[in-house]
């Protein structure tokens, strides 16, 4: 019988050659870590919104009525809130927006790139990259980048997976595009550079990580089922000791949150108390991702 009617292989079963190839496919490179940050500061605070929107449920095929009105809240309330927030703080973060969230509202990207944020690109429609084919995936980023070029006057320079879901091409796909930077994977704490096939790709990596993502503690959902289990306030501590942590070490405090999940009433106050506690410890730099990358490329 051919291993084809076998089934698949067992892990433990897997040849070498394949292990080391899936391993090897994306690593973390050459650290980016700079001694000290821009004036002196002693830590990088970057915040970040993804603004899935109703793309949160276009994007796995979804198009009840009650789920996309959960998607509407996030533009229509979130975002104007975070804004808000953000401005009263004259702090700078990074809106990661799908292709099609942007085209239900045009003027949200425009309104965001006009108070001095970022818009990096995420995914057409909130798609899972992970399930496309090379040719389809290429084709999908393409269309992300150009559509948020025209409805920004400003082309994209960094790229976040939806859900942060990866195909084996998305890093190569993200290197020939000539992108800054990609913000999906989660190797270390600190920016790095990424190596694709055992290559340096030039991309620098803005590491994600679950621990701070405002979902992971509050959002609710019945498929899968999941609810809300953390009490705001513990969401809260769990971001202080984290920024704490990267100032100590002088490194990166990188957040992601969503404006439908972040932004109600019950919750702004994370953001607030945790861009208080940032400013409090002084010797903080406040940038977009786009400046942190540029930053680490440069002086790391």
């Amino acid at each position: 019988m051919d291993q084809a009617n076998k089934g698949p292989v067992a892990p433990h079963q897997m040849a070498e050659a394949d292990w080391r190839a899936a391993v090897d496919r994306v690593r973390a490179g050459r650290a980016l870590k700079p001694t000290r940050w821009p004036g002196g500061a002693r830590c990088a605070v970057a915040l970040s919104f993804d603004c899935d929107h109703e793309t949160f449920e276009l994007g796995r095929g979804v198009t009840a009525v009650g789920r996309l009105s959960w998607g509407e809240f996030g533009r229509r309330v979130g975002v104007p809130r975070i804004l808000d927030l953000l401005e009263r703080e004259e702090v700078k973060a990074t809106f990661f927006v799908p292709a099609v969230a942007g085209l239900i509202d045009p003027s949200e990207p425009k309104r965001i790139v006009d108070a001095g944020h970022e818009v990096g690109m995420h995914g057409f429609i909130h798609e899972n990259t992970s399930l496309l084919d090379p040719v389809t995936e290429r084709d999908l980023m393409l269309r992300a980048r150009d559509t948020l070029t025209t409805l920004t006057g400003r082309e994209p320079v960094g790229f976040r997976a939806a859900n942060w879901d990866l195909s084996d091409s998305t890093i190569a796909i993200v290197s020939e595009l000539g992108l800054l930077y990609d913000s999906s994977l989660m190797a270390d704490e600190n920016c790095y550079e990424l190596v694709v096939e055992g290559r340096p790709s030039g991309v620098v990596e803005i590491p994600v990580e679950w621990l701070r993502d405002d979902a992971v503690y509050m959002l609710f959902n019945r498929t899968p089922a999941t609810r809300p289990w953390t009490p705001p306030d513990d969401v809260l501590t769990i971001f202080r000791r984290e920024l704490d942590g990267a100032y100590r070490e002088g490194g990166l405090f990188q957040l992601v949150c969503h404006p439908f999940v972040i932004g109600y009433r019950s919750r702004m106050f994370i953001l607030e108390e945790l861009i208080a506690h940032a400013k409090a410890l002084g010797d903080v730099w406040f940038a977009t991702h786009e400046e942190v990358a540029r930053y680490v490329r440069d002086h790391a």
